[in-house]
């Protein structure tokens, strides 16, 4: 792993020079940020060597280098999932490749279906802390010293000053955001009402598929991380209503807005 993980990154520096320590993560609905993204150079995930391919609709598979505003960032245009059929060591790649590259902030967007019966479809809501509920952990098996302790603490994984600094935005812009705590699964189902339920009971906001492996692998490596979901549907409680990819990525569009202004101005200020 550790080979693939300096193949990959000396790779991309060679694409890419001047490589930045700011990346972001775009999820589904979520990719329309990279169009304020600015002198743009783009690389299919295809190129790149041991990089996984995106199966999922939504999901348009590029690496991207630019500017948001002033700041330089790279961009993930796409992501990996377990329930794709791919070992977390493959979904998490990317970010040792990331942080092999010398990126130090990660920003994460997903999209999520809601529990807490305040929220509403196209929510924003910020993530303070996750339960995974992952049939496996990628960081199991050998641990390479070189990326991470054994053990990492995981009381802060979500940045508490990037936190304070996105509230600090939405509220001078008048837009309302939640905060709230994400439970990973594998997918690739929706929940039914009753896991809904159960999830609202141990402790979660808002559920969905992806992002805790990718914080767990960050903040492993000593990144800083902060993310970000946009409510696309709700269950368990009130009537029930079915849901489809395309609902999600629906949603997910229309608060897209609301989403790149807050992630504008929150990169800007890092």
């Amino acid at each position: 792993m550790l080979e693939k993980i300096k193949e990959t990154a000396a790779y991309i520096a060679s694409k890419f020079e001047h490589i930045p320590d700011t990346a972001i993560i775009l999820g589904t609905g979520l990719g329309e940020l990279v169009g304020h993204i600015e002198d743009k150079r783009e690389l299919p995930y295809g190129e790149i060597p041991h990089f996984p391919l995106s199966t999922v609709e939504g999901h348009s598979g590029k690496l991207i280098l630019g500017r948001l505003g002033e700041k330089p960032i790279l961009a993930m245009q796409g992501r990996f999932h377990y329930y794709e059929g791919y070992t977390m060591q493959q979904v998490t790649f990317p970010v040792r490749v990331l942080r092999q590259l010398g990126v130090k902030t990660l920003f994460v967007s997903n999209a999520a279906g809601g529990m807490n019966p305040q929220f509403k479809v196209g929510d924003l809501m910020i993530i303070t802390d996750h339960i995974n509920t992952f049939p496996d952990n990628p960081l199991r098996g050998k641990n390479y010293e070189e990326l991470g302790p054994r053990f990492p603490d995981m009381s802060d994984a979500y940045s508490p000053r990037l936190i304070d600094k996105a509230l600090a935005i939405a509220a001078r812009n008048n837009i309302e955001v939640r905060q709230g705590v994400y439970v990973g699964t594998q997918g690739p189902t929706f929940e039914t009402p009753a896991e809904y339920r159960y999830f609202r009971i141990i402790g979660g906001d808002a559920v969905g598929m992806s992002t805790v492996p990718e914080v767990i692998v960050a903040h492993h490596g000593g990144m800083e991380v902060f993310a970000i979901s946009v409510i696309t549907d709700l269950g368990g409680f009130g009537d029930i209503v079915k849901c489809s990819h395309e609902e999600v990525q629906k949603a997910a569009a229309e608060a897209q807005p609301r989403m790149t202004l807050i992630m504008q101005q929150l990169i800007a200020e890092n």
